[in-house]
Formats: structure tokens, sequence, C-alpha cells
């Protein structure tokens, strides 16, 4: 049964230390729907809810394991996929539901399907925006060839922040260094990391060189991708590939950006070829970030066609 001020949000217990921060939103009689936020690390958004009808759907805005509002902040004890995994189970069973639909994106694309593919009959349909897979290749790539192609002055920035032994090997250095207890260490790591990671979220980033610390309180996120992407996100390569046919029959929807430089169109098109009830649709002249309003638009909408055709 949920609590009467689900609206405005409260903690949920799974086990480990951790509680889970979550708030519903709409109908409770409607079609139920969790959205997997990205990052990791990052939580759920307010403006978000303006991606359900909450006349007719059930919302469920919820912050992962060390992410936005959820206890401890930036804990990485016991967080693991499989650990998030579970919690999507354990937050069904609080909530009393049989079956939902499952929205995510980035990284929540990467959630969704690890709990689609362990829990396929729990799932009524599936919602994808910028398709990662949560393997080293996509991120060799994206903050490789492509930040240095695109953004060529960004990519000496990258590097520069690190010392020079350390630039063959830059992924591994920036998460031992973000990783690291002293915030000497750590804090201009961080920084950097998620710099750069903004940059390549927008189509028109705003970029500033060097810009200055200004001592505030740093954001989750690059800890917490530290975290999973140097244990390649507590996943064998390639298993959510390899993993696909237990959940080929759920009906799905990918959102893609044209000009995603950290969630190509390749990955989309390579998961919808072994996905036969998915469709992919792009947005063309648009970035990685969900407040593209084109991006934001594409992604309502296929949230309420998946909706439409299991009424239907």
């Amino acid at each position: 049964m949920t609590p009467p001020d689900a609206t405005a949000g409260y903690h949920l217990p799974v086990g480990d230390g951790h509680s889970l921060w979550l708030s519903c939103h709409g109908d409770p009689a409607g079609l139920p729907v969790v959205l997997l936020h990205g990052g990791p690390g990052s939580g759920c958004q307010p403006d978000q809810l303006a991606l359900f009808d909450l006349t007719r759907m059930y919302a469920i805005l919820v912050d992962q394991r060390g992410s936005g509002r959820s206890l401890p902040h930036r804990d990485r004890t016991a967080n693991t996929t499989g650990h998030l995994v579970a919690d999507l189970e354990t937050l069904r069973c609080h909530l009393g539901l049989a079956r939902w639909m499952v929205v995510g994106g980035s990284w929540g694309a990467t959630l969704a399907l690890a709990y689609a593919q362990a829990h396929p009959e729990r799932v009524t349909g599936i919602v994808l925006r910028a398709t990662f897979l949560g393997t080293r290749g996509e991120l060799d790539w994206a903050f490789g060839p492509a930040l240095r192609q695109f953004h060529p002055e960004l990519y000496q920035d990258f590097l520069g922040a690190l010392p020079e032994p350390e630039r063959a090997t830059a992924l591994e250095s920036y998460w031992a260094r973000i990783l690291h207890p002293d915030p000497a260490v750590h804090r201009p790591a961080a920084l950097a990391w998620y710099r750069t990671e903004r940059a390549l979220s927008h189509l028109e980033p705003a970029l500033t060189r060097a810009a200055p610390d200004t001592g505030g309180p740093l954001p989750a996120t690059p800890f917490m991708e530290a975290h999973y992407f140097s244990q390649n996100c507590f996943m064998p390569e390639g298993a959510l590939m390899a993993g696909v046919s237990r959940m080929a029959h759920i009906p799905g929807m990918i959102v893609q950006a044209r000009y995603d430089l950290l969630c190509p169109p390749a990955t989309s098109h390579a998961l919808a070829e072994r996905w036969p009830a998915a469709r992919i649709r792009m947005v063309e002249a648009s970035g990685h970030a969900l407040s593209h309003p084109g991006v934001f638009a594409a992604v309502r909408q296929a949230i309420s066609d998946l909706a439409g055709q299991h009424a239907g």
C-alpha cells in the first residue's frame, strides 16, 4: 500500500543500509510506469513528470542506490547492477504491482534492459532513450574518438588534467583518481570528468575551458560512474546484447538522437536488430540530453504510444 505522502516522496529501505527515495504520481489504477534515471548517480527530477499522462498512468520516480535523494548519498557499498535490479523488484512488490512499464535513458536504459532480461514477466513494455549497453567499447569511443574529433580542444583539456604518464590509459586514470580518498586527488578529476561528460551530452554545449573550481559540493555522477565503469558495470562484456532473446517479445520504443556523442545511433540499431518487438524513433538535430525539446517530446510520445498499445 502506497503511503499517503507518496506524491511528496519518501524513503524505502532496501537492505545493506540503503534507502531509496521514491515518489508516485497520477492514477493508482492507471498503467504503472517506472522511470530509471541516468548516470549512474544523477537521480530523478520533478520536470520529468511531464513525460507521463498522469490521467491514465501511475508514474513512479525512484533514485537508485547512492544517487539523488537516496541514502546514504554517494555510497558505493553493496552497489552493483545486480543490487539495482533487485531493488526494482523490492519496489514493485512494495507498491503491490503485478507488472509495469519501464522507461530509462542512457545508464537508465542499461538498467532497464538488465531488469527486463532478469524479470521479463514483470514488464509490459520498455521505452529507451540513448541506448547504452554498459560496455567498455562504448566508453572508449565516447571519451576517445568522439571527443577528439568533435571537440578537439576539450579533448586536450581532458588529457591535460592528468599527469603525462597517465594519459595513455586516461579512463583508468580518471576512475582511479575519482575514487581516491584524498580530496586533493579526487576533486579536480571529478570536476574534469563531469564537465567533459556534460559537453558531450549537449548538441550546443557551453564550453568553458579550465573553468575555476568554485568550491561547491561535488556531483555524485563522477563517483558513481567511476565505481560502475571501472568494474564493467558489474556485467560480463556484451551481456545485455547476448540476453536480448529473454525479452525479445516485450514491446519496445527506442528514442535515438541523431548526434548523440555518448550513445550513438549504431548502438540502438544493433539492439533493434535483435529485438523484433522494438521500434526506433530518430530525433534529428539533437544530442544526448533529455532536456532537448525534440528528445523530450519523442520520449513522451513513445511512452504514450506504448501505453496505448498495452490498453488495446
